[in-house]
C-alpha cells in the first residue's frame, strides 16, 4: 500500500490484490461508491454501497472494531474524492482503491457480474 500526505491527513492507495486478501480475511470494511445500477450490473463480493452522490460526512461509517473503511469506485477517481471528503469531516486518515473495478477486474481477481441471458447475478473471472 502507498500512502500520501495530504491537507487534510494521510490518503492510504490500496491495491486491488490487497484489498482481495483483506476482503478474505474480512479485516476491512469496502465501500463501493458507484451508482446503484453500476453496483447492480457488476460488483465485488462483500462490498457494501453507499453512492457517491448520497454520502454525507456526517453518515460516513467509521472503521468498525479496527477494521478500516477502503472506498472503491470504477476507476479510483471518485473513491479518492470520497477519502477526502472524510478526511474533511474529520477523519485522521482515509483509503481508496487506487485504479478502482477497473484495475480490480485488470489484476483477474473474481467479482459478481450479470449473466446476460437471463439477467441473474453470476460469478466472474476476467480472462
Amino acid at each position: 500500500m502507498k500512502s500520501e500526505q495530504i491537507e487534510t491527513g494521510t490518503l492510504h492507495h490500496w491495491t486491488p490484490q490487497e484489498v482481495s486478501e483483506a476482503l478474505e480475511s474480512a479485516s476491512i470494511v469496502l465501500i463501493d461508491v458507484r451508482t446503484p445500477q453500476e453496483f447492480a450490473f457488476e460488483r465485488i463480493r462483500g462490498a457494501l454501497l453507499s453512492p457517491m452522490q448520497e454520502l454525507d460526512p456526517a453518515h460516513m461509517p467509521r472503521p468498525i472494531e479496527g477494521r478500516p473503511v477502503v472506498f472503491h469506485c470504477g476507476s479510483g477517481m471518485r473513491s479518492r474524492k470520497m477519502a477526502e471528503l472524510a478526511m474533511q469531516a474529520g477523519w485522521a486518515e482515509a483509503n481508496h482503491m487506487e485504479g478502482g473495478f477497473g484495475a480490480w477486474k485488470k489484476a483477474g481477481l473474481t467479482y459478481i457480474g450479470t449473466q446476460m441471458s437471463t439477467g441473474a447475478p453470476k460469478d466472474m473471472t476476467p480472462r
